[in-house]
């Protein structure tokens, strides 16, 4: 089963005002080593460097139909981490991430066991070229998934409700 294979409820990168600071980022990226090249600064050549750096690592926020979150019968998918199984979900919960005074949603996922045993379909294994990009999660521990909301094309309190519902029917 591959990512492009998966039904059920999904969820992908927001697809209105996310993009801007990437292609921002890249055209002062190809500025900056431009103008090292050019005028021969050589200090410009790392902010270059570094803005095409964090640039790369955003690149997912620019592939806005991919699916990047969902559920569905087998439980919960995740690009980049696979589908966890609803059987090793404990509870969905609702966080939130006070972040520079703004208030971020966020989906915690708590499991049963360690991660390694709740996967059904590994995806851990990415492409090289893809390593170091962004992933829609992150693992504070082993038992618990974090997932940032207000990225996503879907109102957070939308998206939660509809992976709790989904576990609570799907784990009859």
């Amino acid at each position: 089963m591959s990512n492009e294979d998966y039904s059920g409820y999904i969820v992908a990168y927001e697809q209105e005002e996310i993009q801007f600071p990437v292609y921002v980022l890249f055209v002062i990226a190809l500025a900056f080593i431009a103008a090292a090249v050019v005028m021969q600064m050589p200090i410009l050549m790392p902010l270059g460097l570094l803005a095409l750096g964090f640039a790369y690592y955003n690149y997912p926020l620019l592939e806005t139909g991919r699916p990047r979150i969902g559920a569905g019968q087998y439980g919960i998918f995740l690009e980049g981490l696979g589908i966890i199984a609803w059987g090793a979900v404990e509870g969905i919960e609702e966080g939130y991430e006070n972040t520079r005074g703004v208030e971020h949603s966020i989906m915690l996922i708590k499991l049963r066991q360690p991660v390694e045993r709740a996967l059904i379909a590994d995806w851990r294994e990415r492409p090289i070229w893809r390593f170091m990009m962004r992933l829609p999660w992150t693992m504070p521990d082993k038992e618990t998934v974090r997932v940032p909301l207000d990225i996503l094309d879907r109102p957070s309190g939308d998206i939660l409700k509809s992976f709790v519902r989904m576990m609570t029917f799907y784990r009859r």
